[in-house]
């Protein structure tokens, strides 16, 4: 039996959907997906740029990024690269290099359940890079590993062609055939919170919104 299985890329998220879903707060998604899904355990290694894409999931041997490299060859403009590192800490998975090269074929982000090295360079292009920690350990290249399958990240599972949404307070994923919904849903809870905001900014201490929340639960 083979110890590599690569699979054809996904199709990618339309132009229009990733452009709506990098202006969309990552709460607002996770709150019309019931506060069960999302990724966590990662931490932020850019700046502040926006991730939206769709996943290209690689699962590797802790500590190899052999199909890392392979997948950095068959990816599109606007994929993300979701590594299942299972989470070692022990030998960064990408670096300065990998983030260069697919920084100018046009990769949307990184999600690295693992470590990531350079991390100057990931302030330094703002580039979303999304990982469990940072060492200065190098990877083997040796295999076995697999690409484009479902893949495990903290706990969430993500498939071939999910859309993929991270900003300050983390990285969710989400079948993309929800998207055009979930967007539309995201826009609601924007402006429910909005009309919120302004009745906060009226400094009364009754707020119809406390209110309605106290009363549901009999308080």
């Amino acid at each position: 039996m083979s110890s590599l299985s690569i699979n054809a890329a996904p199709g990618l998220l339309p132009p229009a959907q990733v452009e709506a879903l990098r202006g969309i707060a990552v709460s607002h998604l996770s709150d019309n997906l019931q506060r069960l899904s999302g990724i966590g355990g990662l931490r932020r290694f850019h700046r502040s740029a926006r991730l939206a894409g769709t996943a290209f999931t690689v699962k590797v041997r802790p500590g190899d990024n052999l199909l890392i490299y392979k997948a950095l060859t068959m990816m599109s403009p606007g994929h993300v690269l979701v590594v299942d590192g299972a989470g070692d800490a022990a030998n960064a998975l990408v670096g300065e290099l990998i983030l260069r090269y697919a920084q100018r074929h046009g990769c949307a982000g990184f999600v690295i359940d693992g470590a990531v090295r350079d991390t100057a360079a990931f302030l330094e292009a703002d580039f979303p890079c999304y990982a469990r920690t940072s060492i200065h350990r190098g990877p083997y290249k040796a295999g076995p590993g697999a690409i484009n399958v479902p893949v495990a990240i903290d706990g969430q599972v993500v498939a071939p062609g999910d859309a993929i949404v991270g900003d300050e307070d983390g990285v969710l994923s989400f079948p993309a055939a929800d998207a055009a919904a979930l967007i539309a849903a995201a826009h609601r809870s924007a402006a429910f919170e909005a009309d919120i905001k302004a009745e906060i900014a009226n400094g009364q201490r009754e707020q119809s919104w406390l209110t309605r929340m106290l009363q549901a639960h009999g308080l």
